[in-house]
Formats: structure tokens, C-alpha cells, sequence
């Protein structure tokens, strides 16, 4: 889950910046990713308000644009209630529908759902103060699963296909992966042993009969014998699973 704040003020942006550091979104999302199956009538989202005050949240899907608006929204979903009002310690649920729009038949498509948490205006006095507003948008991947996939979503990451290869036009070298599978993979990595070194990379997610290359930090010349890379991959409830195994230079 991706989470972005933006900002709305009668001050200072500088003093929004310091204070969205320590400021937390009241509205807690349940789970980190959602699978739609293609027999799903519907599938639904708790959202929970676990803050001291009332929050406005607007929900709305898009196809991957991090800058997406709600009058911009194009994935094929529709979301109800779209906007609503959640009180402290109150919870509420939303409902998705697939519209039936064109997809693809033969693997899972990604689209990502936004949560748009806005607190409310501080109580109005007789004095004349500058505040901040800063209000929560969270971003989770939403995934499409046809029905009759070959395959488990379960043993995609076991089938990854790994090579070492040579960074393009700068010194160094990144792992490719490559998915075979039709469904999609997402990786974390704890730690890459190569040649009696340990090395790091970020995690990223690898589209279905696609391939994608992680950089690894500080590996400058390719390793002799055999290697062990581990990694983990997020399964369908968001918890990671560990993998391990032999990698040819």
C-alpha cells in the first residue's frame, strides 16, 4: 500500500511539510491488496475511523496514474458509496462491482484503489488562527483475476525465471526476473548471497509474461560459482513467503 499526503492550507507550505511528518491518517484500511475474481458479484472493503474525530473519505480506481482524481477515475469498478462520512471509532464498508469493461482473458490485470481520508476543519472560535489541513491518500493494488487462469497465484513466485545481467551503460549488475506465470508477483528482498557477499536491491512487482530487472547496490563485478539469491514474495492476504534457491552466474 502506497500512501501520499496532500495538503490544503492558510499557512505557511513549509509548516505543512514539518507537520505531515508527524501527522497519521484516522481511517484504517483493512488488508493491503484486494483480488476481484472474475465470479465475484461484488467485493468489499472495511474501512475503520480509528481517530478522535470524524473523517470524509472518497474512494475512487485508476488504471496506475498516481495523480489521479476522482473526476479522472477510469478503472473498470464501480465503488459505493464513493464518498461517506465515518465517525471516531465507527467503521464503514464499501461496496466494488467490475463493470464488465475489456480486459484481458488469459492473465490478471492490476489496477489501484484510492482512499482519500480528509479531517475535519477545526472548530471555529472568535479568534483568528493560521491551521493546516493535511489529508491522507492511500493507494492499494487492486487485481483482476479471470476466471480459468492456468496456474496458482500461490506457486507464481516459485517459477520465476532468474538471470544475472549487466546494467546498461553503467557499471554494475541487476537480477532479472522474469514471469512465465499469469498471474502477477510482487518481491521483497531480504538478502542476496552471491560469491560470499551479501547484497541489497528494492522490491518491485513483475507483470504477467513480463520481466523486470532489480539493481543490486554495490555488486560491480560479476561473481564465480554458484550463488543463493532469497527473497519473498506478498501473497494474496499481503503476508510475505520466504523463497530460497541456487542462482547460476
Amino acid at each position: 500500500m502506497k500512501k501520499i499526503a496532500k495538503f490544503g492550507a492558510v499557512a505557511f507550505t513549509v509548516m505543512a511539510i514539518l507537520l505531515a511528518s508527524a501527522a497519521q491518517a484516522n481511517v484504517v484500511i483493512t488488508g493491503t491488496r484486494i483480488i476481484y475474481k472474475a465470479d465475484d458479484r461484488e467485493v468489499t472493503i472495511k474501512m475503520d475511523n480509528v481517530g478522535h474525530d470524524p473523517a470524509l473519505v472518497q474512494v475512487w480506481a485508476d488504471r496506475g496514474n498516481e495523480k489521479s482524481l476522482p473526476t479522472t477515475a477510469d478503472a473498470p469498478f464501480l465503488i459505493m458509496p464513493p464518498i461517506f462520512r465515518v465517525d471516531p471509532a465507527k467503521a464503514q464498508t464499501v461496496r466494488l462491482t467490475f463493470t464488465g469493461d475489456s480486459v484481458p482473458p488469459d492473465r490478471e490485470s492490476v489496477f489501484w484503489l484510492n482512499i482519500l481520508d480528509i479531517p475535519p476543519l477545526p472548530k471555529a472560535s472568535n479568534e483568528q488562527h493560521n491551521y493546516v489541513q493535511v489529508a491522507f491518500r492511500s493507494r492499494l493494488k487492486l487485481f483482476y483475476r479471470p476466471a480459468g487462469l492456468p496456474g496458482n497465484p500461490d506457486e507464481a513466485a516459485d517459477k520465476l525465471s532468474w538471470q544475472l545481467v549487466p546494467l546498461g551503460g553503467t557499471p554494475g549488475y541487476a537480477l532479472r526476473a522474469s514471469n512465465a506465470s499469469a498471474f502477477h508477483v510482487s518481491l521483497n528482498f531480504s538478502a542476496i548471497q552471491l560469491g560470499g557477499h551479501e547484497y541489497r536491491s528494492e522490491g518491485g512487482m513483475i507483470a504477467p509474461g513480463g520481466s523486470t530487472d532489480f539493481k543490486l547496490k554495490g555488486l560491480t563485478a560479476r561473481p564465480a560459482g554458484e550463488a543463493v539469491l532469497r527473497y519473498e514474495s506478498i501473497n494474496d492476504f499481503g503476508a510475505p513467503v520466504a523463497h530460497s534457491l541456487p542462482l547460476k552466474p
